[in-house]
């Protein structure tokens, strides 16, 4: 796995939540609780990466129409990270 392109996209992702800022209770929880995993994958913290995939498969699923950016930042990530069996 290139970690620099997974470290970059992930940067552009936390760089994209920063920007949204209409969300329900259940939208921002999912979205904190992403932002955690997004920051601790930058830190090569320990992260459960099945429950990193869930989170990325439900934001992507839930904001896909209003936020096509992020969502398209979200599928990439995953992609890499299912790719390179995390």
């Amino acid at each position: 796995m290139n970690d620099k392109k997974l470290d970059a996209l992930l940067e552009q992702v936390h760089a994209e939540l920063q920007k949204v800022d209409k969300f329900d209770a259940d939208s921002l929880k999912l979205l904190q609780d992403l932002e955690q995993d997004i920051q601790s994958l930058l830190q090569k913290a320990d992260v459960e990466t099945p429950s990193v995939l869930d989170r990325i498969e439900k934001a992507v699923d839930r904001f896909e129409v209003e936020h096509p950016t992020l969502t398209a930042l979200l599928s990439e990530a995953s992609t890499i990270l299912s790719n390179a069996g995390i």
